[in-house]
């Protein structure tokens, strides 16, 4: 059983900082993790592993259209 700390989660993406970390906690279902001492907390690769199992997938957006500015070419045209 592997262990992850803080720097650990900070790598993979999972958090930024603390307060967010306590916010997925509070919020979004994240594991508690477990004290290893009074200022050691970890969780188990395989209990980060589940949750991200567990959090929904977004589906690419399709890609954006590019608009013809018709603003712009009323504007720079030529005085009469």
């Amino acid at each position: 059983m592997k262990f992850l700390r803080f720097a650990d989660l900070k790598e993979r993406g999972i958090v930024k900082s603390w307060p967010m970390l306590r916010r997925r906690i509070d919020k979004h279902g994240f594991p508690r993790g477990r004290m290893l001492g009074p200022n050691t907390r970890a969780w188990t690769e395989e209990e980060i592993e589940a949750w991200l199992a567990s959090r929904p997938t977004a589906s690419k957006p399709p890609p954006r259209r590019k608009r013809k500015n018709t603003a712009t070419e009323t504007t720079n045209a030529a005085p009469v």
